[in-house]
């Protein structure tokens, strides 16, 4: 068989073209949201913020996520995807920038709630998106796609922020990388990205220009020479039936609920790391490079495992990789808790970056079987909230926990993740998690 890189190059851009520029802005906006991690943390304690507060600041960015989020998923399926994303990614660049002018704790906690408002305005409708644009027996991938693209983020984003910082001597180095992340995808997402226009879509898009112009549904002649391309339009809405979209309350089956759980576990850990990860390696005596470099190291195997990950999912189901990778999750949090150097959470993390590569898209793929017709950003929406929820929580609880020990919040996420993953094994017992599932109304799989 002859070695065509080429060929294949195309052959996948020709597959998955619909998404690309989905992918390429997520990357481009978690390089800038990677840029902030390592150094966020310790900027906010500069400006004379005690640990607990910091919790609370870091917190309004998921409480603003926790609010908007689902409002934002159910305008996602009525209106243009492509203008909240936009939107989400420019007010996002925004929220990013203005803490260099404004860094009072009141100041800096209402940057970070508009800065979770921009976000839930963008991920919604950027994973709605993907669910539309892909069929169903190819989710698994396309989201195992869609964390490769994240995590890349996550390689050159925390390694940009740490290192200039370090290089410049000062944190403003990386909220600037930061901004600069989210123009780049937004200049990029807007010359790039044309959604297909499906037979619903023409639909709907027709019926509104025939309300507006008060135009017969007869013959093209009768519509009149000079608006063509209107006419052809309103003469097609008139041949299709109307787009149906499911009632919420279909959104209350098996699977969906189940990956709301176990979506709530996994973020308890993400809040975790957001608030206390720099400051326990620093207290371990890792320097602010290596507290960088540790977010390349979780990132990695995503990058190489996760489109993996989804086509395993595509093929045997979800269920196996999301109760090894739960429990995988869980462990490493214990083994974070007895780390006495800092090297020993850099082989941890990358131990956990191979559970969340497979973990991730099947979460995702399951989230597309418990969807109704209709409902593909709305389910994201909710989908997101219950991850907020967690980040809320556990922000605000790992501040006050590692003011008492360092190792406590590791030790409360591991329990979390661990009972999140036994909820979900009790849900979807019996329950094949495949892309030949469908749901009912009553919400039971068949």
């Amino acid at each position: 068989m002859t070695f065509d890189p080429i060929g294949r190059a195309r052959r996948w851009n020709d597959r998955w073209r619909p998404i690309v520029p989905i992918l390429v802005a997520e990357f481009m906006a978690v390089v800038g949201f990677g840029a902030l991690l390592p150094v966020l943390p310790l900027y906010v304690v500069e400006q004379g913020v005690d640990t607990t507060t910091l919790g609370i600041i870091l917190a309004a960015w998921p409480a603003a996520r926790l609010v908007f989020e689902p409002i934002f998923g159910w305008l996602a399926d009525r209106t243009s995807r492509r203008g909240l994303m936009l939107g989400g990614l420019v007010l996002l660049t925004v929220s990013t920038l203005l803490p260099l002018a404004f860094h009072g704790p009141l100041e800096l906690f209402i940057l970070r709630f508009v800065s979770g408002l921009a976000v839930s305005m963008y991920d919604p409708a950027a994973r709605g998106t993907i669910v539309d644009e892909t069929k169903e027996d190819e989710r698994g991938e396309a989201f195992g796609l869609y964390s490769s693209a994240q995590m890349g983020g996550f390689i050159f984003g925390p390694v940009i922020g740490a290192l200039g910082a370090a290089a410049v001597g000062s944190f403003a180095f990386a909220f600037v990388a930061a901004g600069v992340g989210c123009v780049v995808a937004a200049v990029y997402l807007a010359v790039a990205f044309h959604p297909r226009v499906t037979r619903a879509r023409l639909a709907t898009d027709a019926r509104t220009t025939a309300r507006r112009a008060p135009l017969t549904k007869g013959s093209y002649a009768e519509l009149g020479p000079g608006s063509p391309e209107v006419a052809q339009r309103v003469i097609e809405a008139s041949r299709l039936e109307p787009p149906t979209q499911a009632p919420l309350r279909d959104l209350w089956n098996r699977p969906f609920v189940a990956a709301l759980i176990m979506n709530f576990g996994i973020y308890f850990a993400i809040g975790v790391y957001e608030v206390v990860w720099a400051l326990y390696l620093q207290g371990l005596g890792g320097s602010v490079e290596w507290i960088g470099l540790t977010y390349v190291l979780f990132a990695l195997p995503v990058v190489f495992l996760a489109p993996l990950g989804g086509r395993l999912v595509d093929r045997h189901g979800a269920t196996p990789y999301i109760i090894v990778g739960g429990l995988a999750v869980a462990t490493c949090g214990f083994l974070y808790a007895v780390a006495w150097e800092p090297l020993l959470p850099g082989g941890i993390i990358v131990i956990e970056g191979a559970a969340e590569a497979f973990m991730g898209p099947a979460l995702y793929a399951v989230v597309a079987i418990g969807t109704p017709v209709g409902l593909a950003s709305t389910a994201q929406g909710i989908y997101g909230s219950a991850g907020t929820v967690a980040f809320i929580v556990s922000s605000l609880a790992a501040g006050w926990l590692f003011s008492i020990d360092e190792r406590y919040p590791f030790v409360f996420f591991a329990l979390v993740v661990i009972a999140a993953t036994v909820t979900f094994w009790i849900i979807t017992r019996g329950v094949r998690l495949t892309a030949e599932q469908t749901v009912t109304l009553e919400g039971v799989p068949t």
